[in-house]
């Protein structure tokens, strides 16, 4: 028993004076140093840089400080090199500091599992436009259903253990599962509609109804604005009533 006390004591004052270094070898993963070249874009990923926000010029002036403080998620290509699971403002802002290297834990993930983690890492920031957001909201839940299995056909709406997944990921996003459901909608516009959203020349309430439309009724639907306010500029500022009289036309009131 004594022997079993002294034992335990010692492994303590082992993992006392570890490195982070030898911590991470413990947990089978290691920071590593990769080559800007061998470090790509995970496929998938709904999130684009666009232009610079003030968050990101931040980022970019703490790298060419001080580098990359907190070191990438990636995982191994079958194709050869890395993908980013988390990370990818920080790549971008280290390309523009003209880093060669970035230091990085490499990770085994399927795809699910990368899904996920890359839709948490991200929603986040201070900037996310809602095409980012109903995407990364999409990608997040076909992966938990595919993780914990098809719902019954009386219930259209996953379940994972006692939570349905909308409700599941509002909670972790800090939002209701309605508006999660809300913010899916989002991706079945087409690509016009979906810019004029981000752009905000469509508000979100609008926009979920249109998504409701046919992408050949949203064709339409933009031609008919286009004429009514003549330019294609101001036509995404038009009040609510405006929406609702199209959307009648449609056959889609708005609710």
């Amino acid at each position: 028993m004594a022997g079993n006390v002294k034992n335990m004591g010692l492994a303590s004052l082992d993992d006392l004076f570890k490195s982070e270094q030898e911590r991470q070898q413990d947990t089978h993963e290691r920071i590593l140093n990769i080559p800007v070249g061998e470090i790509y874009p995970y496929a998938r990923q709904p999130y684009s840089i666009k232009r610079p926000t003030p968050d990101l010029v931040r980022l970019m002036d703490s790298i060419e400080q001080v580098g990359v403080a907190e070191p990438l998620i990636v995982r191994p290509r079958t194709e050869g090199g890395y993908e980013i699971i988390s990370g990818h403002r920080r790549q971008f802002a280290a390309k523009m500091a003209g880093l060669e290297t970035l230091p990085v834990i490499v990770r085994d993930m399927d795809d699910d599992a990368a899904t996920i983690l890359m839709v948490d890492s991200n929603l986040q920031r201070e900037h996310i436009s809602p095409s980012e957001r109903a995407f990364a909201y999409k990608m997040k839940m076909d992966a938990m259903k595919r993780t914990a299995g098809r719902p019954p056909k009386e219930n259209p709406r996953q379940v994972v253990g006692n939570f349905e997944t909308a409700d599941l990921i509002g909670k972790e996003s800090g939002e209701s599962g309605r508006q999660v459901q809300r913010f899916i909608r989002l991706t079945n516009l087409i690509p016009e509609l979906l810019d004029m959203v981000d752009e905000k020349k469509v508000s979100f309430n609008p926009a979920v109804e249109l998504s409701y439309l046919s992408p050949e009724q949203q064709q339409e639907m933009i031609k008919a604005m286009m004429v009514s306010a003549g330019d294609p500029i101001k036509y995404a500022d038009i009040h609510s009533s405006y929406w609702q009289q199209y959307l009648a036309g449609f056959g889609r009131l708005s609710k």
